[in-house]
């Protein structure tokens, strides 16, 4: 399994997005909770996030978060991948 960093960039449908913020937050807890998304969080005063996923390919982390509420509400306009090797620092077990 490898790390990837992959970043969201929200659409301006910020009434949609609070309104489905609890849930979005219940699915990444879950698969944190799961071992499957080591972080997660804002960026940018919010205007889009980063999530950390441990997977077997960077289409693996795509797929896992493809059920993300934020994604099935439509409030992702844009969603990059890329691999991140941990070099200095760590991520908890």
């Amino acid at each position: 399994m490898s790390i990837y960093a992959v970043s969201y960039t929200y659409t301006d449908d910020v009434a949609t997005r609070d309104e489905v913020r609890p849930a979005h937050r219940d699915f990444l807890r879950a698969l944190n909770a799961d071992g499957v998304v080591r972080a997660s969080g804002p960026v940018d005063g919010g205007v889009g996030a980063l999530v950390i996923v441990e997977a077997g390919s960077a289409d693996d982390a795509l797929r896992i978060l493809d059920e993300d509420p934020f994604a099935t509400a439509g409030v992702i306009a844009e969603r990059s991948v890329r691999a991140w090797d941990v070099v200095i620092g760590g991520l908890a077990e």
